[in-house]
């Protein structure tokens, strides 16, 4: 048993799909397939009962997972404890980040010449843990956490994307759109327990508005946004991030009510590093 084998086991579980799961790890479909299998044959036990269309997690599955867990977590606290005193720091965050991210840790670094600064790659759950744990120290985030020891600081606002389809009745029309508009068409987002802050900003949008908006079936785990479109094309979604995708159009939503805040989570203590305080600074003008 690898602790690269339980990293792809949480994913898994976690994204109920292996190609979505493989994605977040930056690996190929077939490589996280033959570790769960190599973990599965290791312990003797079925961890995920598999179907064209469906990953189901089995009763192991239920016992090994807060063990992973809390393995992985020791993992990464070993890490922070046997880390070479200086001047390090590490940025936890995802990709849609990376180009803000990039020249904030550019600017800090002017500031602090001796300084190594790290941008490390993770999902959500694990950023906010490796900043508890001391591992990194700092993670930036959509919306807020509220836990103890942490502390969470707004940065900027961001406006996400409203997407169709290039077929929809709104994008042959032209021009921007309200939302009293995209309310009169089915919403494809994910299930609400995947996407609580999204399904969130929504419900705050359409607070202030006759009728709410119109939800089709959500999006399943091992399938994307934009497809769903394609194949709904009367729909809509809102993405974080724009993307030139074939087939695939986005509108201008008059007055940006949908904008979701992105935030810095420190620890308590960590945030009296200078190294921190000024990339703190360089994130927010930047």
């Amino acid at each position: 048993m690898e602790l690269r084998q339980l990293a792809y086991f949480v994913a898994v579980c976690e994204e109920l799909s292996f190609s979505r799961a493989a994605s977040r790890c930056f690996i190929s479909q077939s490589a996280i397939s033959h570790q769960i299998a190599r973990l599965e044959r290791d312990l003797g036990v079925n961890l995920f009962e598999r179907s064209t269309r469906s990953v189901v997690p089995t009763d192991a599955t239920t016992r090994l997972l807060p063990l992973a867990k809390q393995m992985l977590s020791l993992e990464s606290a070993i890490r922070a404890a046997v880390r070479a005193s200086g001047p390090r720091i590490r940025l936890a965050a995802n990709m849609s980040f990376a180009t803000r991210s990039l020249s904030a840790i550019a600017g800090a670094r002017e500031a602090h010449p001796g300084a190594e600064i790290e941008f490390v790659i993770k999902p959500f759950r694990q950023r906010i843990q490796a900043v508890a744990d001391g591992d990194c120290d700092l993670a930036l985030i959509r919306g807020s956490v509220d836990q103890p020891g942490l502390h969470v600081e707004q940065l900027w606002l961001e406006d996400p994307v409203i997407a169709t389809s290039t077929a929809h009745p709104l994008v042959t029309r032209g021009g921007d759109v309200t939302l009293a508009e995209l309310g009169a068409y089915p919403l494809l987002l994910p299930p609400e327990s995947e996407q609580v802050l999204l399904h969130n900003v929504v419900r705050a949008a359409f607070a202030d508005l006759a009728t709410g908006p119109v939800f089709g079936p959500p999006i399943p785990p091992d399938h994307t946004a934009t497809m769903e479109l394609i194949n709904r094309p009367d729909a809509w979604t809102i993405l974080y991030a724009d993307s030139q995708t074939e087939g695939i159009a986005t509108l201008r939503l008059t007055g940006h009510p949908l904008r979701i805040p992105v935030s810095a989570v420190t620890r308590a203590e960590g945030r009296t590093s200078p190294i921190v305080t000024t990339l703190l600074a360089a994130l927010h003008s930047s």
